[in-house]
């Protein structure tokens, strides 16, 4: 095993404790003693050693980050408890306010999200934009990303960004399927793009929506003279797309480098059924598209003049202007060879390019016309045994037109201990009792010969078709609208806004109450709600602003854009271990107070504030990179790895675009 799968699987095991995990918290412990000779007060002591202890836990992954944010928590309610021990007044945090995080607006709105997301998908909408996104992307990861991130970015300019991201991620999960490419490859741009598209405008995130109130806040302390104007919706545009279009660049130039390839649930079964084939009957193939050129020989053929002499099996068919043909009913021993008809092939690599030569075909470097239809989520590689009793039995593939019949393209036939191929006539051979069929079919049909006695299906690990609901999509779209209404022409709290299209989708059929539960990644909420208190705790002690001055204090006397810097370095910060909106509400007026003392803008100030708090991607920590770390299967120092680099340019590009356009 290698030293990446070594290490993966150290940290995989939480609470076995490594000899690094152990010397990095002496580290952390000093570091948390020296803090607490420094601070004015005991209680920023106590919530500085919280907050460090905080990230240590996320960054080392001692435990899960959701258990680790539970044990912050409960930590926290404890101090009321031992106030007198640690030489406090009170608790921390007041217990009556402690699980306020399970009822606060933004996990509230997630979970609506989540439900709204899964009554989107069952209607079958997702599978429609998927297969949309495969047909102009190809399935190469350079040309899905951007239009993913694209996609993404734009529509979580009008909505919340996790409610973006959510939307997104069964889709990603299919084009992840049907691509082949890991779902870490594609959700952490997906997401990136997500919380960078709450920049384009300034109701793109809940920082950007509260700042405007902010400022009509601050200005009943100021002079006429210094009254500042409030943003509107379009006013950090620029901002946000400079933002965006520098995402999708990196990821596109550097993703190969920075992305993880993890195994999650997205894995296909492709390559490992490849592999179990080669293993088991010494069955080589790969599925190719290959294209009838005008010139060629083939035209006027049939597949039976062909394909057991050049040893090939054809599984899926396009003319043009016709639909793709696949599966049972659809492709024949006499279908005909044309002129620009496109066929899905499975050969061995050798034997398929000694076809395309002798015909003067074309191949494909990759499925363009059946990225879906042959995906490894919708078809592949199966078993299939004739079992004693079944009317099969006597008979051949050929005579009962097996391929058309029943959608299994025969490629194997396992007899007495060998192995036969296509080219060994074996769609002639009588079959027998026992005999084992290698066969490729669509996974729905192969669902249906489970239930056929005269065969017995061996291969019982493969994607089945999920019971979709198309007839329902009209009031998903309905209630969809609702929701997207409310949050955007109402001033009605964001949560209550979600619930309506989330109770909506399930009082009109189109989600189930259990799956509406199933569709909520509870560990999400866990790991959100559990860290709200600490937020809390930071600004109720005065830690908050106590770090904050003792920044600005360094920087108070250097050029203007230095110390606009340096507050969008302190939102960051902020930003990665507390709620944003908490961020924004501390900083902007420290930061209105340090622009009209160094003789800069205020309102460029504050805006500042409010954008970088977007620029939360070193931890998951921010409600998108909590959504989108399970089903990708990252670990925190995925994040910090990609986030890392993420992170010096958001602050970069924002700074550069900030003073160019403001």
């Amino acid at each position: 095993m290698n030293k990446l799968a070594d290490e993966e699987q150290t940290i995989a095991k939480p609470g076995i404790v490594t000899k690094k995990q152990f010397i990095t918290a002496i580290i952390f412990t000093a570091l948390a003693l020296f803090i607490s000779t420094v601070v004015p007060s005991i209680e920023i002591a106590w919530v500085s050693a919280i907050l460090v202890l905080t990230i240590y836990l996320f960054a080392f992954e001692v435990v899960g980050v959701d258990v680790a944010a539970a044990t912050v928590m409960v930590l926290l309610g404890l101090t009321s408890l031992l106030a007198p021990m640690m030489g406090l007044e009170q608790g921390l945090v007041d217990n009556n306010h402690l699980f306020d995080g399970f009822s606060s607006n933004a996990v509230i709105s997630i979970i609506a999200v989540m439900i709204i997301g899964a009554g989107l998908d069952k209607t079958g909408i997702m599978n429609k934009v998927a297969a949309f996104i495969l047909e102009i992307g190809g399935t190469t990861e350079s040309r899905i990303i951007p239009i993913i991130s694209a996609t993404v970015g734009f529509i979580s300019s009008f909505m919340q960004n996790v409610g973006a991201a959510a939307l997104f991620l069964p889709v990603v999960s299919r084009i992840s399927a049907r691509s082949g490419l890991p779902m870490s490859r594609l959700l952490m741009p997906m997401g990136f793009t997500a919380i960078l598209g709450g920049t384009m405008t300034m109701v793109g995130s809940s920082p950007l929506i509260l700042l405007n109130d902010l400022i009509l806040t601050s200005n009943q302390a100021l002079p006429a003279s210094q009254q500042m104007e409030t943003w509107g919706l379009f006013s950090v545009t620029p901002v946000g797309v400079a933002l965006i279009a520098a995402g999708i660049a990196y990821f596109v130039i550097a993703g190969r480098f920075v992305l993880p390839k993890t195994k999650s649930e997205s894995s296909t079964v492709g390559a490992d059924a490849m592999a179990y084939f080669h293993d088991v009957y010494g069955v080589d193939y790969s599925i190719n598209e290959i294209v009838v050129t005008d010139e060629s020989d083939l035209i006027g053929k049939q597949l039976d003049d062909v394909e057991t002499t050049y040893r090939i099996r054809v599984i899926a068919t396009k003319r043009s202007g016709e639909e793709t043909r696949v599966g049972p009913g659809t492709i024949a021993r006499d279908t005909e060879f044309l002129a620009g008809m496109v066929l899905g092939v499975v050969a061995d690599p050798h034997e398929l390019n000694h076809f395309v030569e002798k015909y003067n075909l074309k191949k494909r470097r990759e499925l363009r016309t059946f990225p879906e239809s042959l995906s490894a989520a919708k078809s592949g590689i199966a078993e299939v045994v004739i079992p004693p009793g079944s009317n099969l039995i006597g008979k051949s593939a050929r005579d009962v037109w097996m391929r058309k019949t029943y959608g299994l393209a025969m490629i194997g036939l396992h007899r007495d201990g060998s192995t036969m191929r296509e080219g060994d006539d074996i769609r002639n051979m009588p079959l027998h009792p026992g005999d084992t069929l290698v066969v490729h079919t669509p996974w729905n049909a192969l669902e249906r010969i489970e239930k056929d006695r005269d065969f017995v299906v061996v291969t019982t690990e493969y994607p089945r078709e999920e019971e979709l609901r198309p007839h329902k999509i009209v009031p998903a779209a309905i209630f969809f609208g609702i929701a997207l209404f409310m949050v955007l022409f109402t001033d009605i709290r964001l949560s209550v806004a979600l619930l309506t299209g989330a109770m909506g989708m399930v009082l009109s059929g189109v989600l189930k109450i259990e799956e509406a539960y199933e569709a909520v990644s509870w560990k999400t909420v866990f790991l959100l709600a559990s860290l709200i208190p600490l937020g809390l705790a930071v600004e109720t002690s005065g830690t908050a602003k106590w770090i904050a001055e003792q920044v600005l204090f360094i920087v108070g006397d250097m050029p203007i854009w230095v110390i606009q810097t340096a507050v969008a370095i302190l939102a960051t910060f902020f930003t990665l271990v507390m709620s944003n909106v908490g961020a924004t509400v501390l900083l902007v007026p420290l930061a209105v107070n340090i622009a009209i003392g160094a003789g800069g803008n205020p309102a460029v100030f504050a805006l500042t504030v409010a954008i970088a708090t977007s620029n939360s991607f070193l931890i998951p920590t921010h409600q998108v990179n909590a959504l989108i770390m399970g089903p990708a299967g990252y670990r925190v120092a995925d994040f910090m790895k990609a986030g890392g680099i993420m992170t010096v340019l958001f602050l970069t590009v924002m700074m550069i675009m900030m003073n160019l356009v403001f």
